[in-house]
């Protein structure tokens, strides 16, 4: 069974998620905001991390560059819907320093769980959705 730490701040979509990778077979762990998530992910390291951008208390780039530093072979989906900028500039950066995909919002569930088990297949750093 592989894990997942899911971290976002919009606690919808959130239950949603977890929802989802819990039914896919995944053990999941979730987090409101990097800040947390990062506590999280160092109490009980994941294989894979699936990080909002934009958020309170450790946004996410800031929150992939620690994990990153934290295990060179945790797998970081970053997904993002842009706010004043566009997704594609906050979800090109999160993939320059360090997340192996991205995925703008809004997305369909079965999609990032397709993309998170492409994520985890494939070798060290370099997946790209």
């Amino acid at each position: 069974m592989r894990d997942v730490l899911i971290i976002d701040d919009d606690l919808e979509l959130l239950r949603q998620m977890a929802t989802a990778f819990a039914s896919a077979g995944y053990r999941v762990l979730v987090a409101p905001d990097g800040q947390a998530g990062l506590a999280r992910f160092l109490t009980a390291p994941t294989d894979l991390v699936i990080t909002d951008i934009v958020m309170p208390n450790r946004e996410g780039i800031e929150t992939i560059v620690a994990l990153k530093h934290a295990s060179r072979t945790v797998k970081v989906i970053a997904v993002s819907g842009g706010y004043r900028v566009g997704p594609a500039d906050f979800l090109s950066l999160a993939q320059h320093v360090g997340a192996d995909a991205s995925l703008a919002k809004p997305f369909r569930l079965s999609k990032l769980v397709e993309l998170a088990a492409e994520v985890l297949a494939a070798p060290a750093h370099g997946a790209a959705a």
